[in-house]
């Protein structure tokens, strides 16, 4: 048995701000009965899924396909500014539920056991530029395999920014504000070229040829994204088309806004953890999941703002488990805070404005030079392992 120590790395007990002096130690024992815990509380929940998941599903649906309509039949009426303004809230609003509360989780495979061809997540396609097959490489494998490992999970930073203390400097990071919020504002085309590896591209460490796949991608999905938001339903308005025009861009800058300050609120705020491969190497199933406990973070807020949010909300129980619909994470919640608090680990929550403002306050941070700002890491969680025979 060997001890891991992550106490360079940070964290802050968000549930009510408080900081001890002294790193936890979880003890291998610990980490497997954590396991075990949560594999248990998996299973009650596989075994309840049911008709409750069914109508819940659909009735989201329902209500994004109606915001939708809403929001298009208003763009009619755009010559009054009233309407117009409603009409753009309401396409936002469709487009935010059919991103995160049906077309993440649904890609996920959390209502394939439903067996209806329209919720299958092999074959399901959402509302963005961004091709389905390639968001689910990116993210579904690369980022829920390797959370917040240096150097294999790509969503630390998006080969853009400097987003953890543990990313070395260099004089481009100086820009790091500047790329955030270009990031931000631009996020389905970000998102859309997360799988191409751009960085690694401009190096040569990836070859034009090997990308040649994703680009024919981009061009039929995103070509057909702009043609619908871009051209037709504009022009469908006939005199009205610059006021649809302007109507979708705003709708798709709330979506771009909205998810991206989810998605940071859900990995950067303060206290949230990052590993190296060598820390990770050969991980058991209890040590995996301690690794998605302390490499996410939630947000607390109303029944709405989790639906709005696509539960991603509860981003620590969705980091546990994925497949599973993510309506029940407000359920499991309590559960796995109480595993945390039993073991005293760090459970990462706090409102969005506490959680948004501690990301934008690293990205200013890190733009920095490290010599030139005081670093605020608290005591981290040293976690003894046993050695995998060879």
């Amino acid at each position: 048995m060997f001890g891991l120590s992550l106490s360079f790395l940070p964290f802050v007990d968000g549930s009510d701000g408080s900081r001890t002096d002294a790193p936890v130690v979880l003890s291998h024992d610990q980490v497997e009965e954590i396991g075990r815990e949560l594999d248990a509380l998996r299973d009650r929940t596989v075994a309840d899924l049911g008709a409750e998941d069914r109508e819940y599903i659909y009735k989201i649906i329902k209500a994004q396909r109606g915001f939708e309509v809403a929001g298009r039949g208003l763009m009619y009426l755009g010559f009054f500014p009233p309407a117009w303004i409603a009409g753009v809230g309401a396409l936002g609003v469709s487009k935010i539920l059919d991103n995160m509360e049906i077309g993440h989780n649904v890609m996920h495979g959390q209502y394939d056991w439903m067996r209806e061809p329209g919720l299958n997540s092999r074959v399901f396609e959402w509302d963005t530029v961004c091709p389905a097959d390639q968001w689910k490489h990116s993210h579904n494998y690369m980022h829920h395999t390797y959370t917040n490992i240096l150097g294999r999970d790509r969503d630390i930073g998006y080969g853009i920014l400097r987003i953890d203390e543990a990313q070395k400097w260099n004089p481009y990071y100086l820009g790091n504000p500047v790329y955030a919020f270009l990031l931000m504002m631009l996020f389905e085309w970000g998102v859309m070229m997360h799988d191409l590896e751009a960085e690694n591209v401009i190096q040569g460490k990836r070859k034009w040829h090997d990308v040649k796949p994703l680009l024919k991608g981009w061009w039929r999905k995103a070509g057909r994204q702009v043609l619908k938001d871009y051209a037709i339903f504009p022009a469908l308005t006939g005199p009205l088309f610059v006021s649809t025009l302007l109507g979708n861009v705003a709708a798709n800058l709330i979506r771009n806004v909205w998810a991206y300050s989810i998605i940071f609120c859900g990995h950067f705020p303060t206290g949230v953890q990052s590993f190296t491969e060598d820390e990770t190497a050969e991980e058991t199933r209890g040590e995996w999941y301690v690794r998605q406990m302390l490499g996410s973070a939630n947000i607390e807020g109303s029944p709405l703002f989790h639906i709005m949010s696509g539960n991603l909300s509860h981003q620590i129980e969705h980091h546990l488990f994925p497949d599973l619909p993510a309506h029940r994470y407000p359920e499991m919640a309590p559960v796995v805070k109480a595993l945390c608090e039993k073991h005293g680990l760090p459970y990462n929550t706090g409102g969005f404005f506490k959680q948004i403002g501690s990301v934008w306050g690293k990205i200013f941070r890190f733009a920095l030079p490290p010599g030139l700002v005081s670093s605020d890491t608290p005591p981290g969680v040293i976690v003894e392992r046993q050695k995998t025979a060879a």
